[in-house]
């Protein structure tokens, strides 16, 4: 068996670096999915999230409405990255199978946002786009549930690592005796 050179992390540490990285790569994916779909800037991209909160007025905000929009986005990304790195530990395959399990995941999490979560909040109302809903699906999928995934991962491997180990040192003691 080969063992992957990268240090083991903590689960705290799993849910941080994936909700970071899950945050930023889905934050740039967005800016440049609406800038193409709808002509959007990062600062309207950003109230557009916010407008979940505060519906067309977030437009008008300003910086503040963006900012409300980049805190919302990043808590939805820890929370959802929370979600699958305590899963883990209740399935296993989802680490020993992480991209694939990982980017089902996250196609998952962009059809319950979109289709369960936002139709009850105050979001601004927009078109379905097939562009858009494409990416987004995809877009989660890689940039979302993956990097989730691989950074719950490198917990497992830990305790599969250390697991291994001392069943190995059992069957070489047992083999000696």
């Amino acid at each position: 068996m080969i063992m992957s050179k990268s240090k083991p992390i903590t689960l705290g540490a799993a849910i941080f670096y994936g909700g970071l990285i899950a945050g930023i790569l889905d934050a740039a994916d967005g800016v440049v999915a609406y800038y193409f779909a709808a002509g959007f800037n990062p600062i309207q991209v950003l109230q557009f999230i916010a407008s979940g909160f505060y519906g067309a007025a977030a437009f008008q905000m300003g910086i503040s409405g963006a900012l409300v929009g980049l805190l919302a986005h990043f808590f939805i990304a820890f929370a959802v990255a929370a979600i699958y790195v305590g899963a883990t530990r209740f399935l296993p395959m989802l680490s020993r199978e992480a991209v694939m399990w990982g980017t089902i995941y996250g196609a998952a999490v962009f059809i319950v946002i979109n289709f369960v979560a936002l139709p009850h909040t105050a979001v601004v109302k927009s078109p379905l786009s097939l562009p858009l809903l494409l990416n987004g699906v995809l877009g989660h999928a890689l940039f979302v549930g993956l990097p989730i995934a691989l950074a719950a991962r490198r917990i497992t491997n830990q305790s599969s690592f250390s697991t291994q180990a001392v069943c190995g040192v059992g069957r070489k003691l047992s083999s000696i005796t």
